[in-house]
């Protein structure tokens, strides 16, 4: 699935209609840290709290894919010697629309609409001339999974991560938290550093109705810990990317895939 984001003002666009999931007031006054966020060290990240309405974010919650829907992603070699990122994923795409539940379908198309994509284009400073598309995929990991020190692929501009656990299901205590990290301008982006090699600079909040933004930069490090939750249990996250139309998203689309590389 992928997605040109369009242009046009957050706060016009706010307006224009009423947003059944997202908190259109909560989105306003993020924007308007939009500042503050770009201007950020050592990169632009913000942990977000409130973004989709509390009775949503519980619907939402309750009513996430089937596990048997996802595809295991585990031991896989990455670029540069990086460490595997292990977990189940699950790419949408419009023909699994079918395999969702209504309020996914709907909070979905909410993210398609122009008010969330003039979010984007404020929070992460995106140009009127520049045509980026949206991809959009579900993480679910388990126990002793870890994402590896990475700085994202240079086809990104942001991430919006959504995290869907509750403290009925989750203990901090087990991890899982997105963590900022910080290499003092000192490494190439296409590099497999430990986190030893970098320091830790914050850590995410998951649970609450909680998301977390990044902005991509050539030092824009970041991770999460192996995980140390009980077997059974599972880190949850649905993650919006919003990626350049560059040499390497074109291609794949004349592939016929998505930003990310997933079949159309």
């Amino acid at each position: 699935m992928s997605l040109r984001i369009g242009s046009g003002g957050l706060v016009s666009q706010l307006g224009v209609a009423p947003m059944t999931y997202l908190d259109s007031c909560r989105l306003l006054e993020i924007g308007e840290r939009s500042s503050e966020f770009l201007n950020r060290n050592p990169f632009p990240w913000m942990g977000l709290q409130g973004v989709i309405r509390q009775d949503k974010f519980q619907s939402l919650c309750a009513e996430l894919p089937r596990l048997d829907l996802f595809k295991p992603e585990f031991g896989n070699g990455r670029g540069h010697g990086q460490q595997s990122h292990d977990r189940y994923a699950l790419q949408y795409h419009p023909r699994l629309d079918g395999d969702l539940s209504p309020i996914w379908r709907q909070f979905i198309g909410e993210l398609q609409a122009p008010a969330y994509l003039a979010f984007l284009r404020t929070i992460f400073d995106i140009k009127p001339q520049e045509q980026p598309v949206l991809s959009m995929h579900w993480h679910f990991a388990p126990a002793g999974a870890s994402v590896s020190p990475h700085t994202d692929a240079s086809r990104k501009i942001g991430s919006h991560i959504f995290y869907f656990n509750t403290e009925e299901d989750w203990d901090p205590a087990w991890g899982g938290q997105t963590v900022v990290l910080d290499d003092e301008g000192r490494l190439p982006s296409h590099s497999a550093p430990d986190f030893e090699a970098l320091s830790q600079v914050a850590a995410s909040e998951m649970l609450g109705n909680r998301s977390f933004v990044i902005k991509r930069t050539k030092h824009s490090w970041h991770a999460v810990r192996p995980i140390a939750c009980p077997p059974g249990r599972l880190r949850k996250v649905f993650i919006v990317v919003a990626n350049r139309l560059n040499f390497q998203v074109l291609w794949r689309r004349v592939r016929g895939k998505d930003p990310d590389g997933y079949p159309l």
